[in-house]
């Protein structure tokens, strides 16, 4: 990831790089440090972000789009303007109905997104 001048406090996100994801899913890390991380996600039309679990907490906000969001087995469609919050250890995924983006904050941070 690249860091712009000497400090970890400003992000230029339209300098930044997208990283591919999985097929129709892109991110950018926007700020992070130790205990807390925030992260742009893309999605295209029909773009999957694969059930899985992590240790960390997780509140999404859903800036364009709609998403069919499963967390501990429940669906909802959730688009612009929802949020939805994952607990750690819990299952979950997304589906991308209409393209969009998705702003997830992390906590403490993804270090597996730092590699």
């Amino acid at each position: 990831m690249k860091i712009f001048g000497s400090s970890k406090s400003f992000f230029k996100g339209k300098a930044m790089e997208w990283e591919t994801v999985d097929k129709g899913v892109k991110r950018k890390i926007m700020g992070y440090d130790d205990k807390i991380m925030l992260v742009r996600v893309l999605f295209d039309k029909e773009g999957v972000g694969t059930v899985h679990e992590h240790y960390h907490s997780q509140v999404t906000y859903i800036a364009s789009g709609a998403f069919e969001i499963t967390i501990d087995g429940v669906k909802q469609t959730l688009e612009e303007g929802d949020s939805f919050y994952v607990p750690p250890d819990t299952l979950h995924g997304a589906k991308c109905i209409e393209a969009g983006e998705l702003i997830d904050v992390f906590s403490p941070i993804r270090e597996d997104f730092m590699e």
